[in-house]
């Protein structure tokens, strides 16, 4: 196979775009950790996390099962028990989401 030869203008050019790619700090520094640009990433759960979010996940199982028990019945205990834990599950979701941006926040201002 036949290789190609850059001429020497073309490697002054090359090394010219290499040497403003070095001095190009959080370039150096992807390239360095070979990691992918941002992406949506759910943190791995440990310990109290996966409580939390197991929690989270019963709460929104109930929640759906006394909706269709309310919509089914039309009792108004059942409609009243569905809007607080509603609520309730609401505020978890949201609470494990400010945590989640939280540090996801401090991890991207540590990586940049």
């Amino acid at each position: 196979m036949d290789e190609a030869r850059l001429s020497a203008r073309e490697r002054r050019v090359l090394a010219e775009i290499e040497e403003q790619l070095d001095h190009d700090e959080p370039l150096a520094r992807r390239l360095r950790t070979m990691r992918p640009g941002p992406t949506l990433r759910l943190p791995s759960l440990t310990g109290r996390h996966r409580v939390r979010a197991l929690g989270v996940a019963v709460l929104a199982a109930a929640t759906l099962t006394l909706l269709v028990l309310a919509v089914a019945t039309e009792a108004p205990v059942l409609i009243w028990l569905f809007a607080a834990v509603w609520v309730l599950t609401l505020v978890s979701v949201l609470s494990l989401v400010v945590r989640w941006s939280r540090r996801r926040s401090v991890d991207s201002r540590k990586a940049g």
